[in-house]
């Protein structure tokens, strides 16, 4: 089995001077969209596959009716909005549906530090009738409904790590498989996961840093076996593009 590990493109959060008027649960910003664009078609020419030799991506096969054995089967990402429009080019250039997977969600799922005696409020997120208007062609699971897919307030960082150990279980399930397997999900997240299928110990002073689009690449076999292809991968984006 393969594994890209993608991060979303960029969110209107992550491009504030000022984090304190951040959203719960925003969207992409214009070079978000162009990022998202760029990443897929990166994954659709087959290139993301391959590791890069001296710099440069090796080639393509000269004939193009020759079979393809890198393509990207299946393409999961979270209920938030900056994952879930990352992954609509992704998945009309691969000709997949996304699924959305709810339990890849971003570190402390949907909230708000509103400061005061507010304090940090929790929120629902996307109900099931805004999802599949914006995105009608999404694998939308049973568990999002009106009442939105998040009430658990604000989740820590040791329940986010317990979370990703969960997910780390069931994806080595697949590691005899054939399948090629990309979820588009979220920083804190993603170092997570990537701390529980690698097995390191679980320490607060290690981040496995993505950028916006940033591919990561893991190899299973099925004796357990992981290999660790390449991280936090950009080169699919042109340099001003890169955040």
């Amino acid at each position: 089995m393969e594994l890209y590990i993608i991060r979303h493109a960029q969110s209107q959060n992550n491009a504030l001077a000022d984090p304190s008027t951040r959203t719960c649960d925003p969207g992409l910003t214009g070079l978000g969209h162009r990022q998202a664009e760029s990443l897929a078609r990166h994954l659709a020419n087959g290139r993301a596959h391959e590791p890069i030799r001296n710099g440069e991506f090796p080639p393509l096969p000269d004939d193009p009716a020759a079979p393809d054995h890198r393509g990207i089967t299946r393409l999961y990402c979270s209920a938030m909005w900056r994952a879930l429009y990352t992954a609509g080019p992704v998945g009309r250039a691969l000709g997949l549906t996304p699924q959305v997977w709810v339990d890849i969600h971003e570190e402390g799922g949907i909230w708000l530090d509103h400061g005061g005696e507010l304090g940090i409020l929790g929120y629902p997120g996307i109900t099931r009738g805004e999802l599949l208007s914006a995105f009608p062609d999404y694998a939308v699971p049973d568990t999002i409904t009106e009442a939105g897919w998040w009430r658990g307030g604000h989740e820590t960082w040791p329940e986010c790590q317990a979370r990703a150990a969960r997910i780390a279980a069931e994806l080595r399930h697949e590691a005899a498989s054939d399948a090629r397997i990309a979820v588009i999900s979220h920083g804190g997240f993603i170092s997570a996961l990537l701390a529980a299928l690698l097995k390191t110990p679980v320490d607060d002073d290690i981040f496995y840093h993505h950028n916006n689009t940033g591919i990561s690449l893991l190899r299973f076999r099925p004796n357990g076996e992981v290999r660790v292809r390449y991280l936090n991968r950009v080169e699919h984006l042109a340099p001003e593009l890169r955040t």
